[in-house]
């Protein structure tokens, strides 16, 4: 999840990049580049850190006149965060700045006879685009050539001595709009960067690229030129950060389909799981593995131990980070211990992770942010690519992890071979479902904020579930708890009887999840038992439950991990809409912070 911004016009250059970038800053701060066209003479300034190194950097850099600049602020998903691996990159005669994912950039890479000087996947577009103008002699049948080579996700701004005063431009799966004012054209990957410059805008589909010169865009769907739909634009930089949302956790709420996309490609196959970032070597002598956490990374593990076991029959202990640490634990060198944590600096977790590597054990971190702290001290780090998070109770971050958790559980089971093919296949396409199930819809959404209104007093929540469902029902518990303020406790169905039903009585609200197809008839009986004891009942389930106060009625997928990603935004909206009720903050909780860095 990076950010880019491009400019073809007369004013300052620079200072539009810049600003643009600052605007951007959010969606990743690894590194930053600018490059600017003026008369066939190219710069390019690139830092690695936060924008203000770039501003440094580029102080005495005073473009005047007519030209043409894109930038980029980066998120690391291939190549550490330095100065090679920033964007833009460039060829001989032409930059190119990328945000999203190319999957066959490894084969395209062996393909070209290019000197490579950066680990990223984005420089085989501008080695790619110079060879195939070399081949066609014209540039824009050469840019069009280029990204229907591409497999992935991109949106993409490329500028070349071949074509000056021109941006040639293309998207497939990440955000990219273009402006304009009179002469004057604008991209970026959102709208803040435009305010204030661009009058109207264009927001590009998917498929759709083009080429822009000053006062003009071309636009092409396909192969067909279409035009331009433009629409005024908002005046409100915080609104159009937030997209339209009203808190930036609405906004990561409705991102999760698009962002798990971004999870799984490159690793996803149709009938088998990759991690360039594993090999048989790495995973030889585990015999067991211990995942340690805090808050809800520890429940994305925890649902990680169901699918480990269930899938590839490994024994699998979770701990949370914070009691792990002065447990005196036994730690065996066949045990693969798994940190996971969003923001790769949480206190406890990395205090784990130290004593995993003083006993010798192999390492795995599961975290968001490349270079962070954890990810620099584990043997090997698998990304989530959720992008920046900036609501404090985490969405994006967990289904992202659980996910990487389950390829991690089929890519276990296929070295151990514990599934057949048949299986292996099926949990594949289960999974490539899984951003259908992660869609918020209007009406769903408009029946839980309908029915948040019922949630507001009280003297407590049960959320209850069984088997992997019961860590998501921890961590809907969690989810309202920090924004609401509301006691809420998570519990395995089962243990019901073992004395919290003590409790059970109008005043108490029960939120069950209730799949379809993981032991649906045993958690129908816990909830009945609820139920004779007058609880306030609301089921989530795809069978309709005659008993419910409140029924959330989800789709019927045929796999009980749609269903689980499914019930998750369910409960990450049922939360929301009762603290919104509230009137409380719901990106910036009471007493709470982002990353957790001390103890």
């Amino acid at each position: 999840m990076c950010g880019i911004v491009g400019y073809i016009g007369s004013n300052n250059i620079k200072d539009f990049l810049l600003e643009g970038l600052k605007e951007l800053e959010y969606r990743g701060y690894d590194s930053a580049g600018i490059a600017v066209l003026q008369d066939s003479e190219l710069s390019i300034f690139k830092a690695v850190g936060k924008l203000e190194n770039l501003v440094r950097k580029t102080k005495d850099f005073h473009p005047q006149g007519f030209g043409v600049g894109i930038g980029h602020t980066r998120w690391a998903t291939h190549g550490k965060p330095t100065e090679l691996n920033a964007h833009p990159h460039m060829g001989e005669f032409s930059y190119v700045v990328h945000n999203g994912i190319i999957e066959n950039y490894k084969e395209i890479k062996k393909e070209l006879d290019a000197k490579f000087v950066s680990q990223t996947d984005t420089e085989v577009i501008v080695h790619l685009f110079e060879k195939n103008l070399e081949e066609l002699q014209e540039p824009q049948k050469a840019f069009k050539a280029t990204i229907d080579a591409l497999k992935g996700a991109y949106a993409i701004l490329l500028i070349t001595k071949a074509a000056p005063g021109k941006i040639f431009f293309a998207k497939h799966g990440s955000p990219l709009i273009v402006g304009r004012n009179g002469e004057e054209i604008y991209f970026a990957s959102s709208d803040a960067p435009l305010i204030g410059h661009a009058k109207e805008v264009h927001y590009l589909e998917d498929g759709q690229w083009g080429v822009a010169k000053a006062g003009s865009v071309r636009l092409f769907q396909d192969d067909e030129e279409i035009t331009p739909e433009y629409k005024p634009l908002t005046l409100n930089k915080e609104l159009a950060q937030k997209g339209g949302y009203r808190f930036f956790m609405e906004k990561e709420i409705y991102e999760q389909s698009d962002v798990i996309t971004e999870t799984m490609m490159g690793r996803l196959q149709e009938d088998h799981i990759e991690f360039e970032e594993l090999d048989e070597d790495f995973i030889q002598g585990i015999n067991q593995i211990k995942i340690c956490a805090c808050g809800t990374s520890y429940h994305a593990g925890l649902s990680g131990a169901y699918l480990l076991e269930k899938l590839a029959r490994i024994p699998v202990t979770c701990e949370i980070a914070s009691e792990f640490r002065y447990k005196d634990p036994v730690l065996t060198s066949d045990t693969l211990f798994i940190v996971i944590s969003q923001s790769g600096e949480t206190a406890d977790t990395l205090e784990a992770l130290k004593m995993a590597k003083n006993a010798g054990l192999k390492t795995l971190s599961i975290c968001n942010v490349d270079n962070s702290s954890i990810v620099r001290l584990a043997d090997r780090t698998i990304l989530t690519r959720a992008g920046i998070e900036k609501g404090v109770a985490s969405t994006k971050a967990f289904t992202t992890q659980v996910m990487v958790l389950w390829m991690l559980a089929l890519y276990f089971a296929q070295l151990r071979q514990t599934l057949a093919s048949e299986a292996v296949v099926a949990e594949c396409k289960a999974m490539a479902h899984t951003p259908a199930a992660l869609k918020v819809h209007s009406s769903m959404h408009e029946r839980i904020r309908r029915l948040s209104k019922r949630y507001l007093h009280g003297h407590g929540f049960f959320f209850i579930g069984r088997d992997i469902f019961f860590p998501l029902a921890l961590e809907g518990a969690l989810k309202l708890k920090e924004i609401s303020y509301l006691h809420a406790e998570g519990y395995p169905a089962g243990e019901m009887k073992h004395g919290p039903i003590a409790l059970a009585d109008p005043e108490l609200f029960t939120i069950a999840l209730m799949p379809r197809h993981l032991l649906y008839d045993k958690i129908k009986s816990n909830v009945e038992e609820l139920s004779a004891r007058d609880s306030t009942i609301c089921a989530i389930s795809p069978v309709e439950f005659e008993l419910a106060d409140d029924f959330i009625k989800t789709a019927s997928y045929e796999h009980f991990m749609l269903e689980y990603y499914e019930m998750a935004v369910v409960l990450q909206l049922l939360a929301m809409e009762i603290a919104i009720r509230l009137g409380n903050d719901v990106d910036m909780p009471r007493n709470l912070a982002k990353s957790v860095t001390v103890e």
